[in-house]
């Protein structure tokens, strides 16, 4: 795939979300996917939506020689959001620059703030006054409402709520269709089931899941 004269942009991590993460980029036209590096060999020499997977990660030095200056997570999380962590920090030990991606179909208000690498998908909204850290995923037809602050290393799955004024501590992971009530805070590596409904705050490194949601004799590793 050529670049265009654009800036060029390698995708860590591959897989169904890489595919969900390159469309984005495609169609907000502001990077050139340039490639995607990924630690399992069956996948090397295949492409995602034409961007070649060029590796495992020790490409990533001669990607840079060949003009690569920024990155994107292209790995998704189901519970456990340090991967995503591990690939966002190699990229910036690396010298590389996070790309902040927002899919033209997604609504992020201007008194919104995304930071670095966050990924807003198709479909989102992140309503006014919300505030992304850094390597937030917010998918899909997810909603994140009026003044949440939503910590770094963050994933808000595939249709999930979260209303007004919601914190989400550092490294949870708010799963597909939950939603979280007005005010609560989920605790820092916190894990929300499929379509729960959360009525109060949820402890660090639990998990929970049900309507309304209850812990689960399980607990997120630390």
């Amino acid at each position: 795939m050529g670049t265009g004269g654009k800036v060029r942009c390698v995708i860590l991590g591959g897989g169904g979300h890489a595919a969900v993460v390159i469309d984005a980029l495609l169609a907000a036209r502001q990077v050139a996917p340039y490639g995607v590096l990924d630690v399992d060999p069956a996948r090397w020499g295949k492409d995602i939506l034409g961007v070649p997977i060029r590796g495992g990660d020790d490409r990533l030095p001669e990607l840079i020689r060949e003009g690569v200056t920024c990155f994107v997570v292209g790995l998704g999380g189901v519970g456990d959001n340090r991967p995503r962590q591990r690939l966002f920090e190699r990229g910036l030990a690396a010298g590389l620059s996070p790309v902040t991606v927002l899919h033209p179909s997604a609504v992020q208000s201007p008194l919104a703030h995304a930071g670095a690498g966050s990924v807003v998908l198709a479909g989102a909204v992140v309503g006014v006054g919300a505030v992304l850290g850094v390597n937030v995923l917010v998918n899909t037809g997810s909603i994140i409402e009026h003044d949440c602050v939503i910590e770094d290393h963050v994933h808000v799955a595939t249709g999930a709520k979260l209303g007004g004024a919601v914190r989400v501590e550092k490294g949870a992971h708010v799963g597909i269709g939950a939603t979280v009530c007005q005010g609560l805070t989920v605790g820092e590596g916190a894990v929300i089931g499929a379509g729960a409904v959360v009525v109060k705050d949820v402890s660090p490194w639990s998990v929970v899941a049900g309507v309304p949601a209850r812990p689960l004799p399980v607990q997120a590793r630390p």
